[in-house]
């Protein structure tokens, strides 16, 4: 294996809605605020550090290194599984003439709820 081969386990149409920026994923991770890093551990697929991390600056140059730069942030990271999520549901309609079995269940995607802010859960 080649430095520039990255073996994966990917088995969704992932690559063909986002790029996908090369970078060590964990140096990338560990230089986000911790509501960011929350937000991607509890993110329903691997959303990328490197990606959020390159996200991540873009929202400190426009709001500064603030609350409202992590909440707008996780605002698009949000957006951006929905997106994700539809698709995902869409094709998998297309293949097997069903809904997307979370989708049928009408079940969330798991998120830390603290105690004390129930509605940091919604």
């Amino acid at each position: 294996m080649t430095a520039h081969t990255r073996q994966s386990n990917e088995r969704t149409p992932r690559a063909e809605i986002w790029k996908r920026y090369d970078g060590d994923d964990w140096a990338a991770f560990e230089q986000l605020p911790a509501t960011i890093r929350l937000r991607l551990h509890e993110h329903a697929y691997d959303a990328w550090s490197v990606n959020a991390l390159i996200l991540w600056r873009h929202y400190k140059r426009i709001y500064g290194a603030t609350p409202r730069a992590e909440r707008a942030l996780i605002r698009y990271l949000d957006y951006c599984e929905r997106l994700e999520r539809s698709e995902f549901a869409t094709r998998y309609a297309a293949r097997y003439g069903t809904d997307l079995p979370h989708d049928a269940a009408q079940s969330s995607i798991l998120r830390y709820c603290p105690p004390t802010d129930p509605r940091k859960c919604a």
